[in-house]
């Protein structure tokens, strides 16, 4: 492959990024099956060497923060190889172009899929939240193994397409959840099996995210779009808005247009090792929540704010509350905190001992005890704690090699094989349930955030 680091694939060809319509982009996407290259190894020959047929052939889509992550877990697998890099912004991109000169950058996925589709196996979509759903979706019609970062989809739609096109298409699919990989889980799971503390019946989960802005308004003054950036791409299928720093990097989390918040964040990370540990967890019955709002003070000064909401934004702290019904049809509920807001500290812990890992973590109260864990499902915990070194039972659930850092591997080794059941986090069975539910939680807010249009005395809004 040629090198290419300073200029992308979309820059030489002749059309420009910028000419590209709205319209085009949510249209202008083919469903054109393609498959890859085998090479026989006697072709290419050398003792050692790794034939194409067994290396995963990669296009990363989403370069910069957690794709980054991505590509540099794939990269270490040691059966998978960068083909292809596409970021929407030049600057973000830089440090993966420099890592890996070989690939070949675009900024447009479209065209790498349309253009270079018989050349790599696999895709990875490491993007902003309200993107993920339509490159998954391409990628698995030209039949197309994806990795795609929590939580999946922007909305609970979303999550039904993907898990229909990944049953029809047969492609080996995996949500960045590491945690599903993780150790902790599997000692969980033994400690449910062997009854260590009784029928588990709730689970408390919490997070200190947000850690970048919320409960804020919407920009209202337009920016100068940085050199570098493609923000039509970006925007992708949101609908259309004006570029302002407020949404990017990562900031976009916080804004509903393309984020879903504190709980689309981590919720995956901490609601996932519930759906792991208890069985027969499918879709809630019902939720409920309570969301913080926002004072502002006033242009006239006076001793009181004025309670204000920001629809666009995700709040500065909720509390929410589901109930499921177990296959066995017991009543199971699930409490989720986020904004640094925590459950009730249990009795059992000594005062210099936290939570979780502090600021996230979850709590599992079964009929006869409780076990913690931190993130991920990180170091799980007996209480009291001095438990955890005392019960012993045995392993029954088979490791991933390295825990969670290996989650990036399995996918890489299943989409190799074929086989599915070798990922943790497939779409379907696991993603097709948790994620719904964790999205129902912000459907909740949104609509404790809803406001009908304000009408003048001649009716009209």
């Amino acid at each position: 492959m040629k090198k290419n680091n300073q200029q992308s694939s979309d820059d030489r060809d002749n059309s420009v990024n910028s000419k590209l319509s709205r319209r085009d982009f949510l249209k202008n996407t083919s469903l054109a099956t393609a498959g890859f290259y085998i090479v026989p190894r006697h072709v290419l020959g050398g003792t050692g060497y790794t034939a194409p047929s067994d290396t995963l052939y990669i296009a990363a889509v989403g370069t910069g923060g957690e794709g980054r992550s991505d590509i540099n877990h794939f990269a270490k697998s040691g059966n998978a190889k960068i083909a292809y890099l596409c970021d929407v912004d030049d600057r973000r991109s830089a440090g993966a172009r420099k890592a890996f000169p070989d690939a070949h950058y675009y900024n447009d996925w479209r065209k790498i899929f349309d253009k270079e589709s018989g050349n790599f196996d696999a895709v990875s979509v490491s993007i902003p939240d309200h993107n993920h759903a339509i490159v998954a979706l391409n990628a698995m019609k030209r039949g197309k193994h994806v990795y795609v970062q929590k939580p999946l989809t922007h909305d609970i739609y979303e999550t039904s397409i993907l898990v229909k096109a990944a049953q029809k298409y047969n492609v080996v699919t995996q949500m960045g959840d590491q945690g599903a990989s993780s150790d902790g889980i599997r000692t969980m799971k033994e400690w449910r099996d062997a009854g260590i503390i009784g029928d588990i019946k709730e689970a408390w989960c919490w997070t200190n995210r947000p850690i970048w802005p919320q409960g804020i308004p919407w920009p209202t003054h337009h920016e100068k779009v940085p050199k570098g950036l493609k923000w039509n791409l970006w925007l992708g299928t949101a609908q259309d808005a004006d570029y302002h720093e407020a949404f990017v990097p990562q900031r976009w989390r916080g804004f509903w247009p393309f984020g879903t918040g504190s709980v689309g964040d981590m919720a995956c990370h901490i609601v996932g090792p519930v759906f792991k540990v208890v069985k027969g967890l499918t879709f809630p019955d019902e939720v409920s929540t309570s969301v913080s709002t926002v004072v502002k003070e006033p242009k006239r000064r006076t001793n009181w704010g004025i309670e204000v909401n920001y629809t666009k934004s995700a709040p500065v702290s909720s509390s929410s509350h589901l109930k499921f019904t177990l296959d066995n049809g017991k009543e199971f509920k699930v409490h989720w905190m986020d904004g640094g807001i925590q459950p009730e500290r249990p009795d059992e812990l000594e005062p210099d001992q936290v939570m979780g890992n502090g600021g996230n973590g979850a709590l599992f109260i079964g009929t006869d005890g409780k076990f913690m864990c931190s993130t991920y499902g990180h170091n799980p915990r007996l209480l009291p704690v001095s438990m955890t070194n005392e019960v012993k039972v045995p392993k029954k659930y088979p490791r991933v090699p390295n825990g969670s850092e290996g989650h990036w591997k399995q996918w890489v080794d299943a989409a190799i094989a074929g086989d599915e059941s070798m990922c943790d986090s497939p779409f379907v069975g696991y993603a097709e349930h948790l994620v719904p539910s964790v999205l129902l939680v912000n459907l909740a807010i949104r609509s404790f955030q809803y406001q009908e249009p304000r009408k003048n005395k001649n009716g009209k809004v």
